[in-house]
């Protein structure tokens, strides 16, 4: 674990990344509506400087990433997101956005 809490012990294999990547975007693809809040979302959790590396994709620090995945699922964090909780969780960012803008 690092100071701030993040753990950083193993790094994430390219094959599970993959699948998390494909979860979420499976979970989204067919529904425009989550579309902005994903992508808000995906800019929040970015790595910083994330436009200075190849290829510039907003994707998330693998230690956020990590223990994002921890604190919903338990394990060592390195499982992939159930689609049903990505669009719960893109629903629920889309509503406080709603209720921040009034």
């Amino acid at each position: 674990m690092t100071p701030d809490g993040l753990n950083t012990n193993a790094a994430r294999s390219p094959e599970a990344a993959a699948a998390a990547a494909a979860a979420v975007v499976a979970s989204v693809a067919l529904r425009p509506w989550l579309w902005p809040a994903a992508g808000a979302e995906a800019l929040r959790m970015a790595k910083p400087g994330w436009w200075r590396r190849w290829p510039p994709l907003p994707l998330p620090d693998p230690a956020l990433w990590r223990f994002r995945l921890e604190t919903a699922y338990g394990k060592e964090g390195d499982g992939v997101p159930d689609p049903r909780d990505i669009r719960s969780f893109l629903l629920w960012c889309r509503r406080a956005s709603d209720w921040r803008q009034r």
